[in-house]
């Protein structure tokens, strides 16, 4: 099998043994993003919004990075450290998605690293 890992400087490396992302075969799976800000790899000011916001712009990067885009996402997860966040994620989300969404799963989890409030991991289908 074809497995190629994908890493870029626009998103924040990696803060355990694992890939910002794999391409495997014409599937790209990128690994969990938290609201961290590329250049420093500390989580942006702002609350929830924000870190949405990151978040999905660190996930544009590695995606960039493997020659895709967010229209090429089939499938994203998202957790949120507190479903009363769901509402402001989704708004965001929506506006990242704006046609033709993946399909998705949202979750409320115990705890993200770094005090993360939301995280967002994606598969997406490469040409």
């Amino acid at each position: 099998m074809d497995k190629t890992i994908i890493s870029t400087s626009d998103a924040p490396r990696a803060i355990g043994p694992y890939s910002q992302a794999v391409k495997a075969g014409n599937l790209l799976f990128v690994s969990g993003c938290l609201g961290l800000a590329p250049a420093t790899s500390r989580m942006v000011d702002g609350g929830v919004t924000a870190q949405a916001a990151r978040a999905l712009d660190n996930l544009a990067a590695i995606l960039a990075a493997a020659g895709a885009r967010t229209a090429n996402v089939v499938k994203t997860t998202i957790f949120l450290a507190s479903m009363a966040d769901f509402a402001e994620v989704n708004r965001i989300y929506g506006e990242r998605f704006p046609e033709a969404p993946p399909a998705r799963s949202t979750v409320e989890v115990a705890g993200l690293p770094l005090g993360a409030l939301v995280e967002i991991e994606a598969v997406a289908l490469l040409a």
